[in-house]
């Protein structure tokens, strides 16, 4: 995509910004027992628990999942964010489990803020706390509490993607992005990591995604920054039609770019917020395009709204079919799909005036015209939908407002992945 102003991407991720150490490791969270002694677990396997950590004290934001079952590190998350009025230093993560709808969950949770806390000499209400994982299965806490020294020990401004595969699960890629920019006379970074392929359709956010910039902002302004981009990247994204039990966003600025503080709206913070759009809507694609047993992204850019919200909910509905996921991993054009889809959004529009195409590196194809099909190449149309990034277009013809929505076709292997997933 195109860059705004003087942004560019860098490497880096979450340790891309002043101040950020990372470590992950592996420490037997879903097999192995830990082992006594200091004798690491089966060092052959992923990392399976990692560990962001800020020099100074961090401003903090964080949503998280409309979902009526919340994970127990959500729960503790929002009491220690609320506790330190939206202040944090470190991010202690770990996947294979979800701790979610154990009676020991929060207790165990906030051990996990506890232990880390200990090892880096801080308050246990620091720390933001997030699981990923099977969901109804005990947490065990010895190998988190073998693991932690370890993770402090390894911690590097380097250490990344040693976190950023800590996270994944069922992930094929880890998925970070990162961003340079000037703002205020000072160069700032923000980079994130992220981890999702199935159970995507959030509410809020999507996942566990975890952003880190050397920005001075304001805890107030960094949450609204994340509430309203969060609506247009993360909240437009569905793999499944499943909302997660652990979907969170959080976000830490340390300030140690030494700009002045973004406290109001105005230039600096329209700034920080299309840099926050920049690696909020790229992880975005990575999760839709790394979706379970995905071939293909899908997006779908609805055009000619007469407000975002339209914009946004024809978008999600198209991108949530799975009926057209279906005709789309089959390079398809059946845009009939499309309409029914755009048909039982809840928008008001008029469907007689809607035009659909598909496009990718291939070419673009027009299929619908004022809501009725119109003649085109099946020949033609199928070379375009073969290729890996399909983009839908739906013009409302009402206006001039748009939004975008991201998805992944809908293949065998997501069902062989999810008919065992706990084993």
């Amino acid at each position: 995509m195109n860059l705004v102003g003087n942004m560019q991407f860098i490497d880096g991720g979450v340790c891309a910004a002043k101040g950020f150490k990372a470590s992950g490791i592996y420490c037997g969270i879903k097999k192995s027992p830990v082992p006594d002694g200091n004798e690491s677990p089966v060092s052959n396997h992923k990392n399976d628990i990692g560990m962001v950590v800020s020099d100074v004290i961090c401003n903090a934001a964080a949503v998280y999942t409309l979902n009526k079952v919340k994970g127990a590190p959500i729960l503790v998350t929002k009491k220690n964010l609320l506790k330190t009025c939206g202040k944090a230093s470190a991010i202690i993560v770990n996947s294979k489990n979800a701790n979610t709808c154990n009676a020991d969950g929060e207790q165990k949770a906030f051990r996990m803020c506890e232990l880390t806390a200990k090892e880096l000499g801080i308050a246990p209400e620091e720390v933001i706390v997030a699981s990923t994982g099977v969901i109804g299965q005990i947490l065990p806490i010895e190998p988190i509490e073998w693991a932690v020294p370890k993770l402090v020990e390894k911690l590097s401004y380097g250490g990344n993607e040693q976190a950023a595969t800590a996270i994944m699960t069922t992930d094929t890629v880890k998925k970070e992005v990162a961003v340079e920019l000037t703002i205020g006379g000072k160069t700032v970074h923000l980079g994130g990591m992220a981890k999702g392929s199935g159970m995507i359709k959030p509410n809020m956010a999507t996942t566990l995604n975890f952003i880190t910039t050397d920005c001075a902002i304001s805890s107030e302004m960094l949450h609204k920054a994340l509430s309203e981009v969060v609506k247009i990247t993360y909240n437009c994204l569905s793999v499944d039609g499943d909302t997660s039990t652990n979907d969170m966003v959080s976000v830490m600025a340390n300030g140690l770019a030494e700009n002045a503080e973004i406290t109001a709206e105005g230039e600096d913070f329209d700034a920080f917020k299309d840099a926050l759009y920049v690696v909020m809507m790229n992880m975005t694609r990575m999760l839709a395009k790394d979706g379970e047993g995905a071939t293909k992204l899908l997006e779908c850019e609805c055009v000619g709204a007469p407000d975002l919200d339209t914009a946004i909910i024809v978008a999600k509905s198209v991108i949530g079919s799975n009926l057209l996921k279906c005709a789309m991993f089959g390079a398809d054009a059946n845009w009939g799909r499309v309409l029914c889809a755009i048909g039982y959004a809840d928008a008001q529009f008029d469907i007689m005036k809607v035009d659909v195409s598909m496009s990718s590196t291939k070419g673009k194809v027009d299929v619908c015209r004022d809501g009725a099909g119109i003649e085109f190449s099946e020949e033609i149309a199928k070379e375009i939908l073969l290729e890996d990034e399909i983009t839908i277009t739906v013009n409302l013809n009402a206006g001039d407002v748009s939004a975008k929505a991201w998805g992944c076709d809908l293949t065998y292997e997501y069902v062989k992945i999810n008919g065992d997933y706990r084993s």
